[in-house]
């Protein structure tokens, strides 16, 4: 009999790593999902693509790219509604992980959204579970936080790049904006 599939929504490699093989010691066929529409700007977008093929080339992990830069989708749905952006971007991302795992027969899907300690962790699990029974496939939910220092280690072991801000425009401007006054310490 072969172990239950999972498919994992992945944001970013170093945010994969930890959950990765935790997943997968716990018995679980574990296979990635990149699709992020929202990482701002196109080289950044790049550069942590490329960072989930090595990872998943030099593991020999399974992964489906849904390899569209749609930033100008990301920001239609985030302009004038900046305050839901996280939750408009989660649901945009779990709906098409949700998707896929239906059509592919996945016993599970999940995300690394919820190993960061910096996201909205109940707005990704309701928004998850609603998508869940509208697709009729189960919701793995951990919470991948414990591992944080883990997936630090390992992504730095590894010389992989690790980004400074969750991904999208408004992350950056939020996270680059505090340089100035950090600086002046």
């Amino acid at each position: 009999m072969s172990p239950p599939k999972i498919l994992v929504h992945v944001c970013c490699a170093p945010c994969f790593t930890a959950p990765y093989f935790n997943l997968r010691d716990q018995g679980l066929e574990v296979h990635g999902f990149w699709y992020n529409h929202n990482i701002h700007p196109y080289l950044e977008y790049r550069k942590r693509l490329q960072a989930l093929i090595d990872f998943a080339s030099s593991n020999e992990i399974r992964v489906i790219y849904k390899d569209d830069y749609d930033l100008e989708e990301f920001l239609r749905n985030a302009v004038y509604r900046e305050r839901n952006r996280c939750e408009n971007c989660y649901h945009a991302r779990l709906k098409y992980t949700a998707q896929i795992a239906a059509r592919g027969k996945y016993d599970y899907f999940t995300t690394t959204l919820l190993y960061s300690k910096y996201q909205k962790h109940d707005r990704i699990i309701a928004i998850a579970e609603s998508l869940s029974s509208q697709y009729n496939i189960p919701f793995h939910y951990q919470d991948f936080r414990q591992l944080w220092k883990e997936g630090i280690r390992i992504s730095q072991e590894m010389n992989m790049y690790r980004q400074q801000y969750c991904g999208c425009v408004y992350s950056e401007a939020e996270r680059y904006a505090q340089l100035p006054s950090l600086l002046k310490e």
